[in-house]
């Protein structure tokens, strides 16, 4: 490829990371007018499932893609899953009905596993080994960024515009992105035939699947000690069970036990995931105490998170530039660990007349250390993933990264519903409460949410403890000027 082939091929994977990650956030702003317009009388008790449905079938299907990448080459998956992603947005666009509108968004959950995922692999072969950091780095930026203003920009379209348009915006950009990638990318492809671990797939996904409900259901829909519950997490270690014995004996196994003995590999999927569920209690929970605590309307609590945005991109940047003089992943990945740690600390100090500007400048901070996370643990284990793995492992610390939000999701929730001892009995209460009785369920609502930040600093600090482990790498040498 040419150097303008590659600038263009690194646009194209930017685009395409925006519109996974959008995606993942964007409905929740919309909610209101699609239960407005579908189903007004019974819609609320489905609207966790069009973001569960989205989850479930992106976080199924993850293990696969990686495996397809190393097989198939990584711009014929890309453009598959995009074309996938496309169809499921057209579907939820025309949607008449709450049940055709989560079925849609599976389909659309299917291609989007693959859209993140993949364009990571793309982004590392379009690059040397001393510029991956650039391309890598600034995909989880980007990725971080739209994940900070999904929710802001999913609130705009559905106060300007029909609810519709929030599915409707991904088609033109899709098309590009198919239409440029098709033309432009000129990518490594083996010519060696690979078996596909189908059964090994289809275990990962019921594990997922069966790990992703019980986060969702338990102490919601059914109480943590019922059947239910119960039986999910029977089918999910015992699909857990079946799925490592067949990784030990496949011949071709989707998830090769073996990288775990790589040590950047083992210590950077356990950070990858730890990060994942921090982060999900960031970002839900500064949302909530903007919105219940503090009475900012929806479309406009998503502006709060525009600091954590502009952190995340700015470190990116900053990160990468110092990775080219030579400096090595491990040292970001400690020290964003660390500040992260640090504002998580200072958000557990909030309280009910805090300063908003604060709770910017501590999200800002946030910021800071999530975007020398992001970008440089997909770095970390692209570089030490055997060459025919790259696929298997850039997807492998996605995977992670899902399963570790929706447990962070659960366990945050639990603490939450837990501690809450205000009027009401549940936090579910605070928002309709009035007078003393709203003051003192503020009071204990603020006090259970300062408990989950404060557990959320005792996850970072723990990321600091693995990050640690990683070897000491040698430093790259720096890329000329």
């Amino acid at each position: 490829m040419t150097e303008t082939q590659r600038k263009i091929g690194l646009f194209v994977c930017f685009v395409t990371i925006v519109l996974a990650v959008l995606d993942t956030q964007i409905v929740s702003a919309a909610a209101v007018p699609i239960v407005r317009d579908l189903d007004p009388e019974h819609g609320i008790g489905k609207i966790p499932w069009l973001v569960s449905a989205y989850a479930l079938a992106t976080a199924a299907v993850l293990p696969l893609y990686g495996k397809l990448c190393d097989v198939f080459g990584a711009k014929r998956v890309l453009l598959g899953a995009v074309a996938t992603f496309l169809a499921g947005s057209a579907l939820c666009g025309a949607a008449r009905s709450i049940g055709e509108l989560i079925a849609a968004r599976a389909v659309q959950g299917l291609g989007a596993g693959g859209l993140m995922s993949v364009t990571m692999v793309v982004l590392a072969q379009l690059q040397g080994p001393r510029q991956k950091s650039g391309g890598a780095g600034m995909g989880g930026v980007v990725a971080g960024g739209g994940m900070a203003l999904g929710p802001w920009i999913g609130g705009l379209l559905a106060d300007h515009a029909d609810w519709r348009w929030v599915f409707y915006v991904n088609l033109p950009l899709g098309l590009t992105v198919l239409a440029v990638g098709a033309a432009v990318l000129k990518l490594p492809r083996q010519d060696v035939k690979h078996a596909i671990d189908y059964p090994g797939a289809a275990l990962a996904a019921l594990f997922a699947t069966a790990l992703l409900v019980v986060t969702d259901w338990g102490g919601k829909k059914y109480a943590w000690s019922s059947p239910e519950i119960a039986g999910l997490l029977v089918i999910g270690v015992a699909a857990l069970a079946l799925f490592l014995h067949r990784q030990r004996t496949a011949p071709e196994p989707i998830l090769p036990l073996s990288m775990f003995r790589i040590p950047e590999l083992r210590w950077g999927f356990a950070v990858q995931g730890l990060m994942g569920a921090a982060m999900m209690g960031a970002i839900y929970y500064a949302l909530l105490y903007v919105q219940i605590v503090r009475g900012v309307p929806s479309s406009g609590a998503g502006l709060y998170l525009l600091p954590l945005a502009v952190g995340m991109s700015a470190v990116g940047v900053f990160a990468g530039k110092l990775a080219e003089r030579g400096w090595s992943e491990r040292t970001f990945v400690i020290s964003g660990a660390a500040v992260s740690c640090v504002a998580f600390l200072l958000l557990a100090t909030t309280g009910t007349d805090t300063s908003l500007w604060l709770l910017r400048a501590e999200l800002l901070l946030m910021g800071v250390g999530f975007g020398q996370l992001i970008g440089q643990l997909i770095v970390l284990v692209q570089e030490a993933a055997p060459p025919l793995q790259l696929g298997v492992a850039t997807t492998a610390i996605r995977f992670f990264q899902t399963l570790g939000q929706a447990l962070g999701a659960a366990l945050f929730g639990t603490i939450v519903i837990r501690l809450y001892d205000g009027p009401g009995g549940t936090p579910d209460a605070v928002p309709h409460l009035t007078g003393t009785a709203r003051t003192a369920g503020i009071e204990a609502y603020v006090s259970a949410t300062d408990t989950v930040f404060l557990c959320a600093a005792a996850v970072m600090a723990l990321c600091v403890l693995l990050a640690s482990r990683l070897p000491k790498a040698r430093v790259r040498e720096a890329v000329p000027a």
